[in-house]
């Protein structure tokens, strides 16, 4: 079958064609039957160089995937498609130029990034929600901010963006990013001065249609660093969210912005504190309460509807050193169910454990000495088998 003709890297702007349906066969995508479509040119980007695929409709069918093979390019659609009719496609023009502001963002960043640590980025994805760049070298986040605030420098400045299609010889002299093994012609992006490297997907016109760039988390990864930034109308509604976010938070801490996370601190500081007292009441409870079983009993257990796990596992042991059977605490109740402890010095608790096994489902393990898990039971009816 013949390549598929690249409209999109005629013109990445091109948001309707005309084309003619080469193959249509059905397949399987998520368990749904579904059609791919093969036609002799098209407008839709494949999910290629790490960024998703571009959406649209094909006549009345809608676009699901776009992938390319052998420079043969496949469009999954939701319905049939009559061989050798001729279909109108319309591009999801949003989330295509989402993508290009994404795209050409993370070309200048990464190419900031070379051009001052020469690093290399290693990992590109570019999915709906984020953009992710694996470098391979460290970055500290004051240089991050420095990458950033270059970066959007250069947007501003409205270069631009050039594509070019070098000869091998030129290819052979000419210094760019992403110089690795491809078959066929090389497609070279260009931001002047800052960034040049090969590259498949479409890209704006000049860097001043990016909008901006934000870099929204680092994180170490594998002996590098790697960075999410966003771009554009993504950072824009970013943006927006997280400002829905801090005003909501404001008005519930009464501050604002400027000192909302001092007074999260506060709340947390006096959360803590509150905890702090509410573990010691309910370990003098437990203790008050445990004080109360007579230590000639053989066998201990208790019954509570809130406990926390070191509250239990101090309790089993108070119960372990004074009984001679097995003693456990259960906390919970019949609706949701009961966590619980066991425990003894003498006897194997798995045995215990094993019991409950029998008639309920139950899951957790443990040692002779101790075992924990969680069951759902009824009180009365573990009672009467522990007993």
């Amino acid at each position: 079958m013949k390549p598929t003709k690249k409209l999109y890297d005629q013109d990445a702007y091109q948001t309707e064609m005309d084309a003619t349906v080469v193959s249509c066969s059905p397949a399987t995508m998520d368990d749904k039957n579904v059609y791919q479509v093969v036609l002799d040119k098209t407008i839709f980007f494949p999910e290629e160089g790490g960024q998703t695929p571009d959406q649209g409709t094909l006549g009345v069918r809608q676009v699901l995937d776009v992938q390319i093979k052998d420079g043969v390019i496949v469009h999954t659609l939701d319905g049939e498609l009559e061989e050798g009719s001729v279909v109108h496609g319309i591009l999801d023009w949003n989330h295509r130029f989402n993508n290009m502001q994404q795209h050409s963002g993370e070309h200048i960043f990464s190419g900031l990034v070379h051009a001052r640590f020469g690093y290399d980025n290693v990992g590109f994805h570019l999915s709906d929600q984020v953009v992710t760049m694996d470098f391979n070298g460290m970055i500290t986040p004051e240089e991050a901010a420095e990458i950033e605030y270059a970066a959007n420098q250069t947007i501003i400045s409205n270069l631009e963006v050039q594509v070019s299609y070098p000869s091998k010889e030129e290819l052979a002299v000419l210094d760019y990013r992403s110089k690795i093994e491809i078959e066929g012609q090389v497609r070279i992006i260009t931001v002047p001065n800052i960034d040049v490297c090969a590259c498949c997907a479409p890209h704006v016109r000049r860097t001043g249609e990016i909008g901006m760039l934000k870099i929204v988390s680092m994180q170490n990864y594998k002996g590098g660093i790697r960075i999410s930034i966003l771009c554009g109308f993504r950072a824009l509604e970013d943006f927006r969210k997280k400002t829905q976010v801090v005003t909501e938070l404001s008005k519930t801490f009464s501050a604002n912005q400027d000192t909302l996370v001092e007074a999260v601190e506060k709340v947390k500081s006096m959360n803590q504190s509150l905890k702090n007292e509410l573990l010691d009441a309910k370990s003098e409870y437990m203790e008050a309460k445990l004080a109360s079983i007579p230590t000639e009993q053989e066998n201990a257990y208790l019954f509570e509807t809130n406990l926390d796990a070191l509250v239990m596992r101090n309790a089993v042991n108070t119960l372990v050193s004074r009984h001679a059977g097995v003693s456990g605490i259960f906390t919970g109740n019949d609706d949701e169910g009961y966590r619980f402890i066991m425990g003894s010095k003498a006897d194997d608790a798995r045995n215990v454990l094993n019991l409950l096994k029998e008639k309920w489902e139950v899951r957790g393990g443990g040692s002779p000495a101790m075992v924990q898990g969680s069951i759902m039971a009824k009180k009365e009816e573990l009672l009467s088998v522990l007993k």
